[in-house]
């Protein structure tokens, strides 16, 4: 009993501190909804998450409390409240109780979920969507909440935004999607039954540089190291679409590397897999061209990426693309025109460039000779 009615005067003692302290509730988030649905979708991701504002046990509460108190202040006012009155005793423990709610921070569950809801609001401004979006953004980081998002019915939310009549919606909505799908098969597997990929790679012909470079960053993260995802890319013309990104010399360079960085990281995917089928992807000799034709370009990363991705097709058992390389792109040519262009230059980057290019270089004369051996 003795330590009940200490507790109950420390508390008393400690809302009085609380009232005077520089700790700001006014912008607190309180989270709660009469929806019976929103609860249920929290219930499914909070099951074990405890809900009591950070303390795990009312012990916890006092000692954090009491370390932050000024101990002449506590005291004197531990013996004002001694000489209250048992009903002053409850209203100020109801005070404490009150602050207390204030003070509760929300779990990344409850904030995802206020986020999904807002962009859910179509009466809402595109602040709020924006400001939603960016919250996400944060969020799925965490492959957790990336996963929990589904649960709560977002990843259904933004996928349904990529068709927004503004692109500025659509750009991070994209971006969200890309995040939550990085090295995350399990939301990958949700993004694609849902009808994502068609929407973004939709989204590539835009007239806007950042919708376009996020789409792709989302496409790539939807599909690296997923056989399904890359399937699907290949069936909806994938090929076309980063043929005609390499073509257009007016795109940002950014939508360039992505595209190079994309078709090496595919080509890797398949040498990985060795009991997949080759497609026709890596003979499509429009698209080998570009990706040749990209090796001309002064930025030295675009020239690195190119013959990343040339290297990896090399490295492929079909042997269609080093007769594509040789008698349609003019490979050999364009190596040696790259070695001059190197070695004019002086900085260490020129030359693990060169490096990698005397590498490709090797490969193709290697594999040629194989084919004509072959034919021999």
């Amino acid at each position: 009993m003795g330590r009940l009615i200490f507790i109950a005067v420390l508390m008393v003692v400690l809302i009085a501190n609380f009232a005077t302290s520089e700790v700001a509730v006014d912008g607190a988030v309180v989270v709660g909804s009469s929806n019976p649905k929103e609860g249920d979708k929290l219930a499914m991701v909070q099951e074990e998450e405890d809900m009591d504002g950070g303390f795990s046990s009312l012990d916890g509460m006092l000692q954090w409390a009491i370390g932050h108190s000024d101990p002449g202040v506590l005291k004197e006012r531990s013996e004002v409240a001694q000489r209250m009155s048992p009903e002053e005793l409850n209203k100020r423990q109801t005070e404490l109780k009150e602050l207390l709610e204030k003070l509760k921070m929300p779990s990344d569950a409850q904030l995802m979920l206020i986020a999904v809801n807002d962009l859910d609001n179509s009466s809402l401004p595109l602040e709020h969507h924006l400001r939603a979006l960016e919250e996400l953004l944060v969020l799925v980081e965490h492959i957790d909440n990336a996963i929990d998002l589904q649960k709560l019915g977002g990843i259904s939310v933004l996928i349904r935004i990529l068709n927004h009549s503004e692109p500025e919606i659509r750009t991070a909505a994209a971006w969200v999607l890309g995040k939550a799908n990085q090295n995350n098969p399990l939301v990958q597997k949700q993004v694609l039954e849902l009808g994502a990929l068609k929407l973004l790679m939709k989204m590539m012909k835009s007239d806007t540089t950042e919708e376009g470079v996020k789409a792709l960053f989302a496409i790539s993260a939807l599909i690296r190291n997923n056989v399904n995802g890359q399937n699907l890319f290949y069936q909806e013309a994938g090929d076309t679409m980063l043929q005609e990104v390499l073509s257009n010399s007016n795109l940002d360079i950014r939508l360039h590397k992505k595209s190079l960085f994309l078709i090496a990281d595919l080509a890797e995917s398949q040498l990985e897999n060795e009991n997949t089928a080759e497609v026709s992807f890596f003979s499509n000799r429009l698209l080998l061209k570009a990706i040749v034709d990209s090796m001309a370009s002064s930025d030295l990363d675009l020239k690195e990426k190119a013959l990343y991705a040339i290297k990896n097709i090399l490295l492929l058992r079909s042997t269609t693309e080093v007769q594509l390389f040789r008698d349609f792109c003019k490979l050999n040519e364009v190596l040696e025109r790259t070695r001059q262009q190197l070695n004019d230059l002086r900085e260490e980057y020129a030359m693990d460039v060169e490096s990698l290019r005397k590498e490709v270089n090797l490969t193709f004369l290697q594999k040629l000779n194989k084919v004509t051996q072959a034919a021999l």
